[in-house]
């Protein structure tokens, strides 16, 4: 670039070389930032180097305030590969137009001797200035995934917390030994702990981290571990105050397994685990009723039983009359009806069946016309499923998304319930009306730590006791964590509208406990009677 190029043109627009060179920065960064988290560094002295390369006679024209600014701040970002090898997030001279490719080159010599110093963090989408006047500078623009949109915290609260998380981790990476994960893991994996679904994830996000950081040390290991913790989970990144560090904790003061799975089960508890034993605080309620004011989610609070239409259904009866969805193809409103001269034999009678579900999904559930469930007269794990009352209302629980919908929750009750509650007669088969996975596996299914169950809609059951609305801290997204004291006492007293129009209530079956669940299935005119005894 030389003078007589700038005076030919109104400021810089129109420049060629620099609109390139701004264009493959951008460009560069896009692809860079869908790779890896960004992270800020210790980089100094950039803008420095950037000028030294510049020629003399040009040297005004790029001591620029605005692209000043975009260098000291932005210009020392980086990625993090997974051996913990840091790459410039902006600058490669190897693509650089030959003008710039010295000037490109001394600073990313410099960001590649940086220290990486935290997460970086933006709500505002374009770093920099592109432009003042008639003159263009150096800017970036996230992808929309990178740009941090959380109502209740600041980019720069939220890359404090991201700090916090890192102190965190390098702590437990130092007491907690990949033996005593190892053992943590195989009694989680067995699933010989109660509700060990809720740990596993933390559990096995520590032990990665041990195995990516083997044979690794310096900068590169604690590189390391800063993309681990910008890629956790909510919540991964506080092991040592967690239930996984308690279980951990236990695991190495030498407690034999009886002494370690009983106290894992007290504090997994599901009237203790994330519950609050307290009255909520004033302070507490006033933060409650800023967050809700924030998110905006005051009408996502109020909950309602669901309709059978809105679950999504593994299997609905092949001839239910009631449901154009449960119709199997071909079978039309006159399925039900037998052509005239066929007859069906008399079935012969065969021994109930047991078998698992996984067995009963695979060979039975496909063919099954209609399934009916054994009430027997003991408490049960009779569940109700829940949905939000306002649908266009923001989400507010873990497996609810804006781009894709989901408010639909359930609640058991701790000690099983009698079938009379629900208005089922024991001794008697009940008809299922649908089949489904409890909501959290619904989708995508990522809320493993939310556990599995199967559930079995049954028809006519309906619950007669108060629960409250049934919203569990276990249940929302890590911004009402804080709040949780708050939700609590808020969720014992709303009430749960639309109790005699539900039709999503049922029996649920859940996996790492034994059932001895009764159905009677027919299909092509023969019924059989299976036992479902566990999961797989």
């Amino acid at each position: 670039m030389n003078t007589k190029a700038l005076e030919s043109v109104v400021g810089n627009f129109g420049n060629a070389e620099y609109d390139e060179l701004r264009a493959r920065i951008n460009g560069r960064f896009l692809a860079n930032c869908q790779k890896s988290p960004l992270f800020t560094t210790n980089a100094e002295r950039l803008f420095e180097a950037y000028l030294t390369f510049i020629s003399a006679d040009a040297r005004q024209y790029h001591t620029c305030s605005a692209c000043r600014k975009f260098i000291e701040k932005f210009g020392g970002l980086v990625t993090i590969d997974e051996r913990g090898v840091i790459a410039s997030a902006i600058w490669d001279e190897s693509d650089a137009p030959d003008y710039y490719k010295s000037a490109i080159a001394a600073m990313v010599k410099l960001v590649r001797r940086a220290k990486v110093t935290g997460v970086f963090l933006s709500s505002k989408p374009v770093l920099g200035q592109p432009e003042t006047g008639p003159w263009t500078h150096f800017a970036v623009t996230l992808p929309a995934s990178r740009v941090c949109t959380r109502a209740t915290q600041t980019a720069g609260q939220a890359m404090a917390e991201k700090h916090e998380d890192f102190t965190n981790v390098i702590r437990a990476l130092e007491e907690f030994t990949e033996p005593m994960l190892d053992e943590a893991l195989a009694l989680l994996q067995t699933e010989v702990l109660y509700r060990s679904e809720h740990v596993i994830g933390p559990a096995q996000f520590l032990r990665n981290l041990h195995t990516a950081c083997d044979g690794i040390s310096g900068e590169a290991r604690t590189n390391i571990v800063w993309l681990a913790v910008a890629n956790a989970p909510a919540g991964f990144c506080h092991p040592r105050s967690s239930m996984i560090g308690t279980l951990l904790e236990d695991i190495g003061a030498g407690m034999d397994f009886g002494e370690v799975s009983r106290r894992f089960a007290a504090k997994m508890h599901p009237l203790q685990y994330q519950r609050p034993q307290a009255p909520p605080s004033a302070g507490n309620i006033a933060q409650a009723e800023k967050v809700v004011e924030q998110l905006r989610t005051a009408g996502s609070l109020e909950r309602r039983f669901a309709h059978l239409e809105e679950i999504e259904a593994l299997w609905f009866p092949k001839y239910d009359q009631t449901s154009s969805k449960g119709r199997a193809a071909g079978g039309g409103v006159f399925g039900h009806l037998k052509a005239k001269g066929k007859t069906l034999m008399a079935a012969m009678a065969v021994p109930a069946i047991t078998m698992t579900w996984d067995k009963f999904s695979r060979t039975v559930l496909p063919t099954a016309e209609s399934i009916e469930f054994f009430v027997e007269q003991k408490p049960d794990s009779y569940t109700a499923l829940l949905t939000a009352v306002n649908r266009d209302a923001p989400p507010i629980l873990q497996w609810d998304s804006i781009e894709k919908r989901n408010p639909v929750s359930w609640y058991v009750y701790h000690a099983g319930s009698l079938p009379s509650q629900w208005g089922l007669e024991a001794g008697r088969f009940c008809r299922v009306t649908a089949v489904t996975f409890q909501p959290s596996m619904w989708g995508d299914g990522k809320c493993s730590h939310q556990g599995q169950s199967i559930i079995f809609i049954l028809d006519g059951a309906k619950d007669s006791q108060d629960a409250g609305n049934a919203i569990f801290p276990e249940m929302l997204r890590s911004e009402f964590h804080g709040i949780r004291a708050t939700i609590e006492a808020y969720s014992r007293n709303a009430p749960l509208a639309g109790r005699d129009e539900a039709s999503a209530c049922g029996i649920r079956l859940q996996k790492g406990t034994n059932w001895n669940a009764r159905f009677r299935v027919t299909s092509a005119g023969r019924s059989v009677e299976y036992r479902l005894d566990r999961w797989d």
